[in-house]
């Protein structure tokens, strides 16, 4: 039982560090990525209750820069496995819990610090190694996002607790922020580490006991998150991670009547079967599931006539092809007013041209792998797709080469059809697709921009016209859950842009913010009458 009011630390976000050439910290990632390279592969368990799982079905896991290279072994896991994980979960659930708040914060506090500090470099290079990320995009992602996802969710949840009714005198009103009633499912992608991370870590800090599945090619760093929740003294069976396929764990999960949320990061075609699953099943729960997903993107660069050409082709080079597209951020759709164009489709075939592509451990290589080959064979069918059409072209990359690993060049497609297919369709890899249309028509464009996709994720305007800008958030209101004023649509901080959208790219719920923790907790109201009365008649009655 808590005995004082307390104050968690201020939450401050992780600085980035560059990984510069004569950094220590260069020097420490890199000797971090050979030891794991140079290691025999390893044998990744699951982790269920207190037991680490290991089946004689294990899958390899290789770099998809390098795909003959085993660096470990997947251990499949089957439905009994997943009902172990439930069962764990669930013997835990009261203790965990009925546990003071400020114990379940140190816990993830102390997360926090480990991975700042003796993890960082490890959790850094499995990334490297496991998803073909740059010494850079890892940092960003599996260090400083997850450190950030840690500290704020603590603030936050100080936020959502001190958040109280008032009272009248004579009486005492409370809310009391419960765990869910039963358990929570958290389905993780592998493009971030951090996503991967906090799906479960989120509801598990609001007192939730969670089964999580991670993606099968983000399990090599999946494995080091686990490891860091336990020496961070999170007790066994809070969070159980188990590694089926999707449907053998679906068919248990959704059938069983604890089930109390889900927690998902992926494919907006999966999020769409599971919400469906759990509706054909919703007499089976004890209590209404909660549901929280972030899903697919087609997000856009829109620029005005008014804008800087460089800034845009900036934003279009990164936007656009940081870890490969494979953001659901990234952006691959932009409208380039007629004016402009000639200076941006320079800047932006030059920045092509010069990027290098390959092993991340060559820090010199801004572009690495595709996660694998059925990400590849897809983006490079899109590929194909647009050299066969008379209405795009490509004006910068566009080969592929999977002798040694699933490499795609930065592709840039230039199509005078605004409602293209690659305009349109979300693809998930370095692919953008560009429409250029006349200066007079801004606000024609900014309507085809809000009625091409399904998808409501980022967005990004450029402009020098403040008029424009007022003009383009009122026409784009719902067309993205995060909008860029003069800057790429890709990279969200938490406790500064708290992240989602809408319409088909999710629950809009907003992870690293309260938005999200407040959907893992079920209030309960209080209210404490101090001298009840002792007569049911009221003074009108005399």
């Amino acid at each position: 039982m808590p005995k004082g009011v307390y104050r968690v630390p201020l939450p401050v976000n992780e600085p980035v560090r560059s990984y510069a050439p004569g950094t220590r910290e260069r020097e420490e990632l890199a000797a971090a990525y050979q030891a794991l390279y140079s290691s025999e592969p390893a044998d990744i368990p699951m982790y269920i209750g207190s037991h680490q799982v290991y089946t004689g079905d294990k899958l390899p896991l290789t770099p998809p820069h390098e795909h003959q290279k085993v660096i470990g072994y997947l251990n499949r896991g089957n439905a009994a496995h997943v009902q172990q994980a439930i069962d764990a979960g669930l013997s835990v659930r009261q203790k965990w819990a009925a546990i003071p708040w400020e114990h379940r914060a140190a816990i993830f506090l102390k997360a926090a610090e480990l991975l700042a500090g003796p993890y960082r470099a490890r959790m850094n290079a499995a990334t490297m190694l496991g998803q073909s990320k740059n010494a850079f995009q890892a940092e960003i992602d599996a260090a400083c996002e997850l450190i950030d996802f840690f500290r704020f969710n603590v603030a936050y949840m100080q936020q959502i607790y001190e958040d109280q009714p008032g009272s009248l005198p004579g009486m005492w009103n409370r809310l009391e922020y419960r765990p869910l009633e039963g358990f929570v499912f958290a389905v993780t992608p592998f493009n971030f580490t951090s996503i991967a991370a906090n799906l479960p870590a989120a509801p598990a800090l609001m007192g939730n006991v969670v089964v999580w599945k991670p993606a099968d090619s983000q399990v090599y760093s999946a494995h080091v998150i686990m490891e860091l929740f336990r020496e961070a003294g999170l007790p066994d069976g809070v969070i159980n991670m188990v590694t089926p396929e999707g449907p053998v764990a679906g068919e248990i999960v959704f059938r069983h009547p604890d089930f109390a949320g889900l927690h998902f990061t992926g494919s907006t075609s999966v999020f769409r079967h599971l919400w469906k699953e759990i509706g054909q099943n919703i007499h089976l729960y004890k209590t209404y599931p909660r549901i929280v997903g972030e899903t697919g993107g087609k997000d856009f660069i829109v620029a005005h006539p008014s804008a800087s050409a460089a800034e845009v082709a900036t934003a279009i080079s990164r936007g656009a092809f940081e870890f490969q597209g494979q953001k659901c951020s990234a952006a691959s759709r932009a409208y380039i007013p007629k004016s402009l164009w000639p200076e941006v489709r320079e800047r932006v075939v030059q920045d092509v041209q010069s990027f290098r592509m390959g092993s991340p451990i060559d820090f010199r290589n801004f572009i690495n792998a595709v996660i694998d080959r059925r990400a590849y064979d897809k983006i490079k069918g899109y590929i194909d797709y647009i050299r066969a059409q008379s209405d795009a072209e490509i004006i910068a990359g566009g080969e592929c080469d999977d002798s040694e690993g699933y490499f795609i060049q930065p592709t840039v497609v230039h199509t005078t059809n605004p409602k293209f297919r690659t305009m349109c369709e979300e693809i998930f890899g370095p692919v953008i697709t560009i429409y250029v249309y006349e200066d007079d028509l801004w606000a024609e464009t900014l309507h085809l921009v809000n009625h091409t996709s399904e998808y409501a994720l980022t967005g990004a305007i450029f402009s020098g016209d403040r008029y424009a800008i007022d003009q383009a958030m009122r026409i784009l209101e719902n067309a993205a859950g995060n909008f860029y004023i003069n800057d790429k649509p890709t990279g969200a901080v938490v406790g500064q842009q708290p992240f989602g959208g809408a319409r088909g790219s999710g629950t809009n719920d907003k992870a690293g913010s309260y938005l999200n923790l407040i959907r893992w907790v079920s209030p309960r109201t209080i209210k404490e009458t101090f001298v009840p009365p002792a007569d049911y008649r009221y003074p009108f009655l005399g």
